[in-house]
């Protein structure tokens, strides 16, 4: 069994390499909801919607969001009525997110639903959000402070970036099967994807329990870095980080998880990098432009994992 953490568009594509190259169900995707919002009145997960629609083969891989046999009548009506259009939602995508909140509002939890929806999808791997309880990132800006999809979608991630907050978090529960599996003695790896270690990893990672129980998880735990020669393949992290006063490069981020790994996977390019990171280093190109490259990169931090986890019972 592996454990992959994930956020949106660069831990989906982790996520499905991994699956593609290994028994799916021994995979379990455990995805942030601090993205998580209500909008025009339905309950959205963005990176849960994405990593699902990426392991189906849904997902869109332009756009790098929403699902590929996309259309648009939605939205195109909504904004004729003068209605919110700066979150864009395609009509496949309303379809789960109407059913998603109607069966959140008669009680059942998210992870039973994102559980049921997935199988309806032909989805193999086991999708959990990292809890039930509600967990939001909030951003404080020079503008004050802002949900993280006012900031992300709406302002284009253009306001400056001073300090976040993951409202929620010190009150949730991890998800059991997340911490039943952290302490499953067939446990191989823990995985951190190459995701935004701020605002879709940190989520995960503030909430209380997790961070000692995978320190003290029997497996590895290995993470790709989301740094490519100073910038960020996809999103804000790059930015955010110079903005926090932070060098954007894989060591840095190498740093936030200091207490936690075992081993870190850096591109090529980031070569020189090593010498500054305290855990053990495996060059790869990690820049997944095709399935090919999902899937090599996915058998790399596999190999590596394994030769830490011989180091590891070795001790």
């Amino acid at each position: 069994m592996i454990i992959a953490l994930s956020g949106g568009v660069g831990g989906a594509k982790l996520a499905l390499g991994l699956a593609r190259v290994m028994p799916p169900e021994e995979l379990v995707v455990v995805v942030n909801t601090g993205d998580d919002f209500e909008h025009l009145g339905l309950s959205i997960s963005p990176d849960i919607d994405t990593v699902a629609y990426t392991l189906a083969g849904l997902a869109n891989r332009e756009l790098g969001w929403g699902r590929h046999d996309e259309t648009w009548s939605f939205m195109e009506t909504m904004e004729a009525l003068g209605g919110e259009t700066w979150f864009r939602l395609g009509d496949r995508d309303v379809a789960l997110h109407v059913e998603r909140t109607r069966r959140l509002g008669r009680g059942e939890s998210l992870s039973a639903v994102t559980a049921d929806l997935c199988r309806r999808l032909g989805i193999r791997s086991r999708v959990i959000p990292m809890s039930d309880d509600p967990v939001r990132t909030r951003l404080r800006t020079e503008g004050g402070w802002l949900d993280f999809q006012e900031y992300f979608v709406h302002r284009r991630c253009e306001p400056v970036v001073h300090e976040l907050l993951f409202q929620g978090a010190g009150a949730a529960r991890a998800h059991p099967e997340f911490l039943a599996a952290l302490a499953d003695p067939a446990l191989q790896a823990i995985v951190i994807c190459p995701s935004n270690p701020f605002i879709s990893v940190e989520p995960i990672l503030a909430i209380p329990g997790v961070r000692q129980a995978m320190i003290d998880s029997p497996a590895p735990i290995i993470a790709v870095s989301p740094i490519i020669a100073g910038q960020a393949v996809k999103g804000p992290t790059a930015k955010m980080m110079k903005e926090l006063g932070l060098d954007p490069s894989a060591g840095t981020v190498a740093q936030r998880y200091h207490d936690l790994l075992d081993g870190y996977v850096i591109d090529h390019a980031d070569m020189s990098e090593v010498v500054s990171i305290d855990a053990r280093v495996t060059l790869a190109q990690t820049l997944m432009r095709t399935m090919e490259d999902r899937e090599a990169l996915a058998r790399t931090v596999l190999d590596a994992a394994a030769v830490l986890r011989r180091r590891k019972l070795a001790r």
